[in-house]
């Protein structure tokens, strides 16, 4: 990893390095920096209307580049990121956009990890040529122009990144790599239903498992749970396990995992268990305000009071308060599959 070190150093001062991707091999060159853009635009013989795309490390980062929040967006950035995959989104800006792409490839990762600034990354090879996918031939146009290169030897794909422009009318593919129009239809018009609680080990776990079932067969809704205050992959409670084992549910490959930008961002539809796990949902992400709501609200019973909207945590608590808790969410989620 000496060489990708020294490569993110070269990079990060300014130079042009030609490294590895799952795609092809591109060329990078800190964006923010004027010189070192014009000397890549020069060395590809781009035209100067003709942006350049990015990469980052993170899906999260996405965030420093776009105010876009659409939850197609982010169904397919955590469906194939890293990956083929760059996206075009507007930035603040009015009327700019940007691509951006997480490689799949760890000399790549670890690569843009360390050049410590945003990296423009076309393929490495004169425009118009095609797209080099061994160092060789990246280095048959650009030997000499560049001050360093990484041979990783060939790439696993071999043909560029799907582009996928998000200011369009709907998700469309405007360069096709190995995912395909239908892909991006099939991921981003599916309904993402969320369900929170605290542990993600016995409320949500119930909620999700029960309307998995109730759903069973519909290809249109992608349902998952998740935990406000999850800390490392747990199972489901005991309990919560055996009471939707007396549905015929079976949840035991079920891990717990942690609420994100990303899980939260993608959900069109988000069903927390209580007041106070809304508010956490909305300190993570303000702008999924409407696409949040107490399960409780969904109880065919009358509410008399706002508190008994939410949905009490059974965990240590006995068998039969576990089945009144699933009662409890089987009435609202009845109310719920009515409605989507």
């Amino acid at each position: 990893m000496d060489r990708v070190l020294e490569a993110s150093r070269v990079v990060h001062q300014g130079g042009l390095v030609i490294f590895p991707t799952e795609t092809v091999y591109g060329i990078a060159a800190d964006c923010v920096n004027p010189r070192a853009m014009a000397r890549l635009r020069e060395v590809k013989k781009r035209a100067e209307a003709k942006p350049f795309s990015i990469m980052v490390a993170q899906r999260e980062l996405i965030r420093n580049y776009t105010p876009y929040a659409d939850p197609k967006l982010y169904k397919l950035i955590d469906r194939y990121w890293p990956g083929p995959l760059t996206v075009i989104v507007p930035t603040d800006r009015p009327n700019e956009t940007v691509g951006i792409r997480i490689p799949d490839h760890p000399v790549a990762l670890k690569f843009v990890e360390n050049a410590r600034c945003t990296i423009a990354a076309p393929s490495a090879n004169f425009e118009g040529n095609p797209p080099p996918t061994t160092c060789e031939e990246a280095l048959r146009d650009l030997d000499g122009l560049v001050d360093l290169a990484i041979d990783s030897g060939p790439v696993a794909i071999g043909t560029a990144s799907t582009i996928v422009d998000f200011t369009k009318d709907k998700p469309t593919v405007v360069r096709e790599g190995v995912i395909k129009q239908g892909d991006v239809d099939e991921i981003t018009q599916r309904k993402n239903i969320l369900f929170v609680c605290t542990g993600n080990s016995c409320r949500s776990v119930m909620a999700e498992y029960t309307f998995r079932k109730m759903t069973q067969g519909r290809k249109d809704i992608e349902i998952a749970s998740a935990g406000t205050s999850v800390l490392f992959p747990t199972s489901a409670s005991q309990e919560a396990l055996n009471v939707l084992g007396e549905k015929g549910i079976n949840a035991s490959r079920h891990h717990s995992q942690p609420v994100t930008n990303i899980l939260l961002k993608k959900s069109d539809l988000i069903f927390v268990m209580t007041r106070s796990h809304r508010r956490q949902v909305l300190e993570h992400v303000p702008g999924v305000e409407k696409r949040v709501y107490l399960l409780g609200e969904f109880r065919s019973s009358a509410i008399s009071r706002e508190s008994d909207l939410d949905i009490p945590d059974p965990i240590g608590r006995s068998h039969i308060e576990y089945q009144e808790c699933l009662a409890v969410i089987e009435d609202a989620l009845s109310k719920v599959l009515q409605l989507i």
